[in-house]
């Protein structure tokens, strides 16, 4: 946003109820921000100048000192603070803390973060909502370098195994904002010209995290590549970072740069000649058959503790991450590739075969699905998970679940039906042909009658062996004429080809409220449209679905966009509509998300006010 420098259209003195009006526009933004926080970064006396920018950007300053505040939109519901108002004041916003400050080198090129380069800390991901401000801090260094708006919830962000984007970054130290504060300053010694380490003061002190310390390893930049930030680095756009410490800076002096020299060659003697020993002295050295041993461990450990039936089908990546790695003895490390199966998707077919999960690949994805947990498996029943990892691994969800509720208001589950094709499968198993069930359900009763007709191969126990019965419900009607009907199938078809046969339903509960309706859930549907007058509307429909009530959303929305709402009937349909005054189809779509735990497949929108 501030990569390239920009002219202000106008500047002037903020008056005394704007001043209030932003204040107002803080708190609300800001809940944790005290009257004490905001004193501090817009003292009561101090003259507040207001820029205005082409593009619709607004920056709140002190004036003759620095930016404080800046409002995208101009709305003041965008509003951010800028890294001097988070010097000052640190924890106004929360922060995701980087792998080391090397991965700053990114940042101050003006590239967004990825999940792979933020450290993961020790009590769990924090939980977070898509669209949240958050800051970027450097380990070891308590300034905050960088803020923007986040891409996905905690939730997604699991589930899309920490892949991808995690904050679009809107503003970043050294970037044109930064520089327009008459006195341009750092907060400590370990900001530099295109990177931000830890506080020299802090390691001199004995206070420095040595996590941070392996990532100022002079070779250490060529190992950082670009996974752990997007593609627009400085290439596209992007400032040059000139090498200007002024002498007005008032922090930064000439005996502090030499104190950081020597602290930075201490530092890189240190690493070069222990630290990487010490790391390989704390862990023993495990062999392979070790690792594959431990691989077992932490998956039936996760499979007892952490991976319910409702969570399935999960892609691998995720339990891998999610499940596996948390279960894991503290001070040891698990990889993969030093076990004997070199790959997750290698692994997860090997348990597959021994018939203790069920597996399939997803072609478009390229990755192996888990579909179902045979909880009836020799090894599922012998193993007794520690009492230990259960609570550890258990309270990080629980967390989450407690400061992101409003996540967790929707729940939609994909069940199934039985039809005639599948019922002789329940009735042999003894199974109520008239219930509904889950995936992994439907998975149990078929391995069920699989088990019980011992049709599994002897000499390939991956392999099953069709009977006629078997045969019917999952061929009958879908092999074309002529052709011969399968004699055996491989086990990790079985259960996605089972419920195929079956007839799709979906659950939805909201609360105490539950309903089940037949195929596949309806997106909700948000409109804009342009009326007389060239005015706005927006309209809603389909909440009926999702177990929202139209009356209740609207007097919501009243008060939330200060606009007129109405709710009327949808002509030659069921179901209300709810019609809002004005172009608001970004802020609906992200309130509904937020505050109703709509997730965003079930979301269509559509402008049509763009050209």
């Amino acid at each position: 946003m501030f990569k390239k420098a920009l002219d202000a259209k106008s500047q002037q003195r903020l008056s005394g109820a704007d001043r209030k009006k932003l204040k107002r526009s803080i708190r609300l933004r800001f809940p944790a921000s005290s009257d004490a926080d905001l004193d501090v970064l817009l003292p009561p006396k101090a003259e507040i100048t207001i820029f205005k920018y082409p593009n619709r950007i607004l920056v709140y300053g002190l004036e003759g000192d620095c930016p404080m505040f800046f409002d995208c939109d101009g709305r003041g519901s965008e509003i951010f603070p800028t890294v001097y108002a988070l010097w000052k004041v640190p924890n106004l916003l929360p922060a995701f803390m980087l792998k080391g400050g090397e991965v700053s080198r990114f940042m101050l090129g003006g590239a967004d973060l990825m999940f792979p380069g933020i450290q993961i800390p020790a009590e769990g991901f924090p939980s977070f909502s898509a669209g949240e401000p958050w800051a970027v801090k450097v380990p070891g260094n308590p300034a905050p370098i960088a803020v923007g708006t986040t891409t996905m919830s905690s939730a997604e962000a699991l589930k899309a195994g920490l892949r991808g984007k995690a904050l679009k970054i809107s503003h970043y130290y050294r970037d044109t904002l930064w520089e327009l504060a008459e006195n341009c300053y750092v907060p400590n010694a370990g900001f530099f010209e295109d990177a931000v380490f830890e506080d020299p003061a802090l390691i001199s002190g004995g206070q420095a995290s040595d996590s941070c310390e392996d990532h100022l390893l002079v070779g250490q930049t060529n190992a950082i590549n670009d996974e752990f930030m997007g593609d627009d680095s400085a290439a596209d756009g992007a400032p040059s970072i000139l090498g200007s410490s002024s002498a007005e800076e008032p922090i930064v002096t000439k005996e502090a740069s030499e104190q950081i020299t020597t602290a930075m060659a201490d530092l890189q003697v240190k690493d070069d000649t222990s630290g990487i020993e010490s790391n390989v002295d704390d862990q023993p050295l495990l062999s392979v058959e070790d690792v594959d041993t431990l691989l077992d461990k932490c998956l039936l450990q996760a499979l007892h503790t952490t991976v319910k039936d409702k969570d399935l089908p999960i892609p691998g990546s995720i339990l891998w991450s999610g499940h596996v790695l948390p279960c894991r003895p503290s001070g040891i490390s698990l990889d993969i590739k030093k076990s004997s199966h070199k790959k997750l998707s290698k692994w997860l077919q090997s348990k597959s075969v021994g018939g203790l999960i069920s597996v399939k690949e997803d072609k478009h994805k390229k990755e192996v699905m888990v579909l179902s947990v045979n909880r009836k498996h020799v090894d599922y029943t012998s193993f007794k998970p520690e009492k230990k990892k259960v609570e550890k691994n258990e309270q990080p969800g629980k967390n989450i679940a407690d400061e992101g509720q409003l996540q967790k208001l929707l729940d939609v589950v994909e069940i199934y039906k039985p039809t005639t094709h599948v019922n002789p499968i329940f009735a042999a198993v003894g199974a109520d042909t008239g219930k509904l069930y889950s995936a992994s359900e439907a998975y149990e009763i078929v391995f069920g009658y699989i088990e019980k007709e011992k049709l599994v191969k002897q000499a390939d126990k991956s392999m099953v062996v069709l009977d006629a019965t078997l045969c019917d419900a999952l061929f009958k009607g879908a092999i074309k004429k002529g052709s011969m009907y399968p004699t055996e199938i491989h086990k990790k078809d079985i259960g996605q080809s089972f419920i195929n046969r079956m007839q799709a339903n979906h659950l939805v509960i909201r609360g105490e409220h539950s309903v089940v309706r037949k195929g596949a859930l309806k997106p909700l549907q948000i409109l804009t449209e342009r009326r007389q007058g060239n005015k706005k509307v927006t309209k809603l429909s389909g909440l009926e679905s999702f177990l929202i009530d139209p009356e209740t959303l609207a007097s919501e929305l009243q008060k939330k966009f200060a606009c007129s709402t109405t709710v009327s009937e949808l002509p030659g349909k069921k179901g209300l509509e709810v019609l809002v005054q004005g172009g608001v189809i970004d802020d609906l779509a992200r309130h509904l998300v937020e505050q109703y735990g709509v997730q965003k497949r079930y979301i269509e929108v559509l402008d049509k006010t763009r050209k």
